[in-house]
């Protein structure tokens, strides 16, 4: 069965600022009722998290069930990704050009994923990475290529909710607005 996992993450933080804007979605998620202020141990991979609040259904598209687990909360340089499985293709940020890293079957594209595994490493280490796009040859911060379902992104905050229904689209906007009209992309996954 696993756990199924959305993440919540802001593009633009920076390292400086992602502990403020962290303390400020927690606030205004806790003002909402989305989730409760005291931390428990309600989330996979971290001591302790938040419980969802006695609104948490404010947050979601339907109410088909409710929340068995809280909200962990990542600060630091982070590869966001959706945990089981792998994103078929990566979208140029110049050109829009699919490079599809696996087949229609699920095999591996000989060669293509290369550059985005050495440049996921070198952004991990040293928070700058850029791939060359095979169509057009020109160079894209890693962190500006979009990925088949959304399946990876690189930031210092996430908010990662375990357990939860799907987010509705005015939650999500409304939660960029709270983080200061910040890009933010959702990853969702299973473990």
């Amino acid at each position: 069965m696993g756990n199924h996992f959305q993440t919540v993450v802001d593009l633009d933080a920076t390292s400086v600022d992602a502990p403020a804007l962290a303390a400020r979605g927690l606030d205004w998620l806790v003002m909402e009722g989305i989730v409760r202020a005291e931390r428990t141990d309600c989330v996979l991979g971290a001591p302790l998290g938040h419980p969802p609040g006695p609104l948490w259904a404010k947050a979601v598209s339907e109410e088909d069930w409710e929340p068995s687990d809280g909200l962990n909360i990542e600060i630091g340089r982070t590869v966001f990704h959706g945990g089981q499985g792998d994103a078929m293709y990566a979208v140029c940020p110049h050109c829009a050009t699919h490079t599809d890293l696996y087949t229609d079957e699920w095999d591996v594209i000989e060669g293509a994923w290369e550059p985005f595994g050495k440049a996921i490493e070198t952004w991990h280490d040293t928070g700058k990475a850029t791939v060359t796009c095979q169509r057009c040859g020109r160079a894209g911060d890693l962190t500006a290529w979009t990925w088949a379902d959304d399946y990876y992104a690189f930031g210092y905050l996430g908010f990662e909710f375990w357990d939860w229904p799907e987010f509705s689209p005015r939650f999500l906007s409304r939660f960029a607005e709270t983080l200061g009209g910040h890009r933010t992309v959702l990853v969702g996954g299973k473990l």
